[in-house]
């Protein structure tokens, strides 16, 4: 995908990376934390939702990647998206929504992202973003947020992601598209996040950015075999190398709180009309999961068939 400017100067490009993380599945040590292993959310990736036995969309866990075997959809699936009137996701990524991004992630004030990180990591940070093909002048503004996530996927070669794919087809066959959060929403518990443990995260990811591809390819694998419980298991390995602090601020303001959030936006919708949601996967299970909220608020869900096709051994 070629990096085009917004609004303001702003590099689209840049945020399209960021969008493929920020919606959820956080393979470089970022992951959400694991709900129960007894929750019926860990059973599945897709679900039905019903109420009072009548059909009102689906709840799919989705990973946010491009790799193509998470893009290749079965026509009998697009019936099913596009047979509901709204098309849910986190955020919805349009241009303006992309163009706030870019300013989120860069410091308005004139401050270097040098002054905050230091020098030696400043340094390590260039290195690390080389294959990202961000302007020098884009780094140096970014804040220390920005720039650990961003090494916290690989690489982008196309920039269409599950998530966006999935929106595109709803677009094109005239569904709603609606988000779920507002970019403020999502981004608040990364600007609030204490500096400490920013700079934790982004000394984790500068010692575990050259992992980033495996560690990306497994998850997919996990994914595609519609194993939740595999992907919680990688979450927890590398939560487990982070402090405490973090991994408690993670969980509860990255995760918890974002599921309730979005749990009462997609109820609003459901009583507009039928929803297909798409989130990221390890927002369904645990006891604060998509899945074991709906059911709490009267909604029948049960587990369907894995729509995308599983792996063959040796690819």
């Amino acid at each position: 995908m070629e990096t085009r400017r917004g609004r303001g100067g702003a590099w689209i490009r840049p945020a399209l990376l960021f969008l493929a993380l920020a919606w959820a599945l956080l393979p470089a040590g970022l992951a959400a934390g694991p709900g129960p292993s007894t929750d019926a959310g860990t059973t599945s990736l897709y679900w039905s939702i019903a109420r009072d036995g009548e059909p009102v969309g689906y709840l799919l866990g989705t990973v946010h990647s491009e790799d193509p075997r998470v893009l290749d959809f079965p026509d009998a699936f697009i019936e099913q998206i596009t047979s509901n009137r709204f098309f849910a996701m986190e955020m919805v990524p349009d241009l303006p929504t992309l163009a706030r991004l870019t300013e989120y992630m860069q410091y308005q004030d004139g401050t270097r992202l040098a002054e905050v990180a230091g020098e030696e990591r400043y340094e390590r940070l260039q290195e690390a973003l080389a294959a990202y093909a961000m302007p020098p002048e884009w780094i140096d503004r970014m804040k220390v947020w920005a720039a650990m996530m961003t090494l916290s996927i690989p690489p982008s070669s196309t920039g269409l992601f599950m998530d966006l794919s999935l929106s595109l087809r709803a677009a094109g066959a005239r569904m709603k598209v609606v988000g779920l959060e507002t970019l403020e929403q999502q981004l608040a518990f990364l600007e609030e996040m204490p500096m400490d443990q920013q700079l934790e995260l982004l000394d984790h990811a500068l010692d575990e950015y050259r992992k980033v591809e495996e560690v990306h390819r497994t998850l997919v694998d996990a994914y595609l075999h519609n194993d939740p419980e595999a992907l919680m298991e990688l979450s927890d390995e590398q939560m487990a190398e982070l402090a405490p602090a973090v991994r408690t601020y993670f969980m509860s303001q990255g995760v918890d709180a974002r599921n309730h959030r979005m749990l009462e936006s997609l109820l609003a919708r459901l009583d507009e009309g039928t929803v297909f949601a798409a989130v990221g996967a390890l927002h369904l299970p645990g006891e604060n999961g998509l899945v074991a909220l709906l059911r709490q608020r009267g909604y029948e869900l049960q587990p369907l068939p894995f729509p995308l096709s599983v792996p063959q051994a040796g690819r």
